[in-house]
């Protein structure tokens, strides 16, 4: 899509400098589960605008991933250990 922003260029947002009311609140997005998986991430992603950077209520939600092949299952497992 021409003068859509890219997506190094919605995880480079700052947080600081943008207008909160301006993010989607991630409690107003609805997916459809009986639409197929690749649907539903564009669906998703349609609604949400952008998935690094949106609200929940009044709280600013930053989303940041490292470049590893480790797994969110495999990094709650561990951190679960831990307690």
């Amino acid at each position: 899509m021409e003068g859509s922003p890219k997506w190094e260029d919605l995880k480079q947002m700052d947080v600081q400098s943008l207008n909160r009311e301006a993010l989607t609140d991630i409690r107003d997005v609805r997916i459809d589960p009986d639409l197929g998986k690749e649907e539903r991430i564009a669906d998703f992603i349609m609604q949400i605008k952008n998935p690094y950077l949106f609200r929940c209520g009044n709280l600013v939600v930053q989303s940041v991933f490292a470049d590893t092949d480790v797994t969110l299952t495999d990094r709650l497992k561990q951190y679960f250990k831990t307690m």
